[in-house]
């Protein structure tokens, strides 16, 4: 009961209606500080990115230190303090990835987009990550660009595929 009355005291930073559907995960959870990762989760998931005035929201409405949400936000890989690009790639550096040359791979993007890994290229088309293992060890080197996964991947089909991004 106590939780339903801090729920109605605790307003979303704005009157997007996305916030309904964060608001239902930390329903679901009883507004449990223990259901803090699944909450920030679920606004990466609706809204992309964590910004600063999300945490803050979520740090209220769990009833958790703000230092202890962004100490999360920023420990977990998966988890991101900026906004996405149109297009996301992520190369795996795993171990046998990065033996069949994911760093190759890499560089070659890093100096196609313009980027850094974890950054987005300066006109806003390409996300670069990095993984520490996809997963996909009989296919390496691989990567994951817009979600499709592709392995034995070269520099030049890699180049080729962010070239694309960068020119639309």
């Amino acid at each position: 009961m106590m939780a339903s009355v801090q729920e109605k005291q605790i307003a979303p930073p704005t009157d997007d209606k996305r916030w309904k559907i964060v608001q239902a995960t930390m329903r679901r959870h009883g507004h449990a500080p223990n259901s803090l990762i699944e909450t920030l989760h679920t606004v990466q998931e609706t809204f992309g990115f964590l910004e600063k005035r999300s945490l803050e929201y979520v740090s209220l409405a769990l009833r958790v230190p703000l230092s202890r949400v962004y100490g999360v936000a920023t420990f977990y890989h998966f988890f991101t303090l900026k906004p996405p690009g149109e297009h996301v790639c992520v190369i795996c550096m795993g171990t046998a990835c990065y033996i069949r040359g994911a760093q190759k791979v890499l560089q070659d993007i890093e100096q196609t987009a313009g980027t850094k890994a974890g950054e987005t290229s300066p006109n806003g088309r390409v996300s670069l990550l990095t993984a520490r293992c996809l997963g996909s060890c009989g296919l390496a080197p691989n990567a994951v660009f817009d979600g499709e996964v592709v392995g034995k991947l070269t520099p030049a089909e890699a180049h080729k595929r962010v070239e694309g991004w960068m020119k639309k």
